[in-house]
């Protein structure tokens, strides 16, 4: 998958119609399909970046762990990003802002080719808006320990097996769900960051 023509064809792909809401539910875990919650007037802006680079004739794209904790998302794999600041002029730059701050990407030489449908997470009252870019080098990564555990560096081309893909039974707190994602690097990723990649996959290969 070389690296040149996969940004030019993803680029071009983002300017188009995205697969969507009733895409994303068909990825979606059952407690959260049941899900009545809507967004409203308390409902937080977020957003994450899905930041592609090359790396040994590869595309590539870096994932975090985060640290186990009591919280909605302790322990989970993410996407780089997080909640909207005050002084955030948009969401492009919270997501540059907080990819800088949490795995050390420098945001100036992060190129925006375009973004995906956005995903409402009812547990935490979010809606995450997914920015898409690029760097045209491999970067070095410096996580913060306070809000990474573990950075790690996928093969775009694994989200794209089929052996990788499938359901799993987890437990989250003192729930047991029954969730779609992805086995990548022994870790289960599912949840708004499988939505987000499952969005992707789709417009790559459409």
């Amino acid at each position: 998958m070389y690296f040149e023509p996969f940004v030019n064809s993803l680029s071009s792909k983002l300017k188009g119609p995205l697969p969507g809401v009733e895409f994303q539910r068909k990825f979606m875990h059952e407690e959260r399909l049941l899900s009545h919650i809507q967004p409203n007037e308390t409902t937080r802006q977020s957003a994450v970046l899905v930041a592609f680079y090359p790396s040994d004739g590869e595309v590539f794209l870096p994932l975090i762990l985060r640290p186990a904790y009591d919280g909605t998302h302790g322990g989970q794999m993410a996407l780089p990003g997080g909640k909207m600041e005050y002084a955030d002029e948009n969401l492009v730059r919270t997501a540059l802002r907080e990819a800088q701050e949490e795995i050390g990407v420098k945001a100036m030489d992060v190129n925006i080719i375009g973004e995906l449908t956005d995903v409402f997470i009812p547990v935490s009252n979010f809606i995450v808006k997914p920015i898409v870019g690029y760097l045209d080098y491999k970067p070095d990564f410096f996580p913060d320990k306070r809000e990474v555990e573990k950075i790690i560096e996928v093969k775009f081309s694994e989200f794209l097996k089929l052996e990788n893909k499938g359901i799993r039974s987890i437990t989250v707190g003192k729930r047991n769900l029954v969730v779609p994602g992805f086995d990548i690097q022994n870790q289960w990723v599912w949840g708004a960051t499988a939505l987000i990649i499952n969005e992707i996959v789709e417009v790559v290969v459409s």
